[in-house]
């Protein structure tokens, strides 16, 4: 590589990292008590004790009680508001619905409770406070909603533009050198410039897909409205036109669901959208169903039914880019392998701070010096130290 290619590559990747460092330092910060979410949540609200301990609310055991009497005691305790979302779990009879002032009510206005389907009892409600919110929100959006979602996302693309032009830096950096040399007792710049190529060489992997689906993940509202607006239309081009149905005319969720499993045996459910939601038609419930493996869990394929009547209307799976969106999630906060992989990606996150920290101060300590001198240091493996 000639001394004019490094020099354009250093550019790339002092600018790129640069502008991103301190979010994804935030994001990293914040993402490692999020890859443990589920076992924090566990160890604060402490083990419930269910009625049908191993029964899965999601599934027709008998000794489930039927869903419109679930639904009859959630909305008993929030009056004067209007069913959103019901998911279950394939675990155990612990099930959660979530309720609202509108059928289009924001999350900030939603209330999610969660209950013992064997034997209809309040375990905990959800009212979207909580240190690990607090977290999720800064670490998804920084609270701000979409546009926030799309800055990060812009962040990610940048990282993702850093790690490429690191790696491109590397090979003539490390061409004199054995791989995992660490000179700790030389200077102390060039002490962390190794541990900066080596870190970072070993969790390139990590850090480019967990970048990546970090990037997804920002689509996620687009990719639904995009949803919305061509596949969930075409679904229901018949109702095009009609008013919307009031919760009022809701019919029984029992019958929907026997429709829904009726047209896809074999699938359990994984949540129900009601009308007017950003799930579902204005006049549909929309009962999301999931496959029973570790990848076709993550794949989910709505069936609609007339709220109203309780007539299956269709099924279809979702395209392309929800599938991407879906798959992508449990890959960003390492939610495939259970425990192992979660301590995993800790390991590897806690990497990832080190090679944007160990960045940022070998830029302030020779932020003076000129491109050409940064040159030699990669073309040298660090021998040359630029001067200031």
């Amino acid at each position: 590589m000639t001394s004019s290619s490094i020099r354009t590559w250093y550019l790339v990747h002092k600018w790129t990292g640069l502008v991103c460092t301190l979010f994804l330092l935030m994001l990293c910060a914040t993402g490692l008590p999020l890859i443990f979410s589920d076992e924090i949540d566990r160890m604060g609200g402490g083990t419930p004790q269910f009625g049908m301990p191993g029964v899965g609310s999601s599934g027709t055991a008998s000794g489930l009680l039927p869903l419109d009497t679930m639904m009859s005691t959630a909305l008993a305790m929030r009056p004067g508001e209007v069913p959103l979302f019901m998911a279950f779990d394939d675990d155990q009879p612990s099930m959660t619905i979530t309720t609202g002032p509108t059928p289009d009510a924001p999350g900030s206005e939603m209330t999610t409770q969660v209950f013992d389907r064997s034997t209809g009892k309040l375990l905990s409600k959800e009212d979207g406070g909580g240190i690990m919110h607090f977290l999720l929100k800064l670490h998804t959006d920084m609270f701000l909603g979409l546009p926030g979602m799309l800055f990060l996302g812009a962040m990610g693309l940048l990282f993702t533009s850093a790690l490429v032009s690191g790696v491109v830096l590397y090979a003539p950096f490390m061409s004199k050198l054995a791989f995992g040399t660490l000179r700790t007792s030389r200077s102390t710049r060039l002490k962390w410039l190794d541990y900066h190529n080596l870190l970072g060489i070993v969790a390139l992997a990590w850090m480019t897909v967990v970048g990546l689906t970090g990037v997804v993940n920002t689509l996620e509202k687009p990719i639904n409205k995009l949803w919305q607006r061509n596949e969930l239309a075409s679904m229901t081009r018949e109702y095009a036109g009609r008013d919307a149905l009031t919760p009022s005319r809701y019919g029984s969720l029992d019958k929907a669901m026997a429709a829904a499993r009726k047209a896809l045996p074999g699938n359990n459910p994984q949540f129900i959208g009601f009308p007017g939601g950003n799930f579902s038609s204005k006049h549909h419930y929309a009962v999301f169903f999931q496959g029973d493996t570790p990848l076709t869990k993550r794949l989910l394929t709505p069936a609609l039914v007339d709220a109203e009547t309780g007539a299956f209307t269709t099924a279809r799976s979702m395209p392309w880019y929800n599938k991407a969106l879906s798959l992508s999630r449990p890959l960003h906060f390492g939610d495939y392998g259970g425990l192992p992989l979660k301590i995993l990606w800790a390991v590897l996150d806690l990497f990832a701070i080190v090679v944007l920290a160990s960045g940022l101060y070998l830029w302030l300590g020779k932020r003076r010096a000129s491109p050409a001198a940064h040159v030699r240091e990669v073309e040298t493996g660090g021998v040359a130290v630029p001067a200031e």
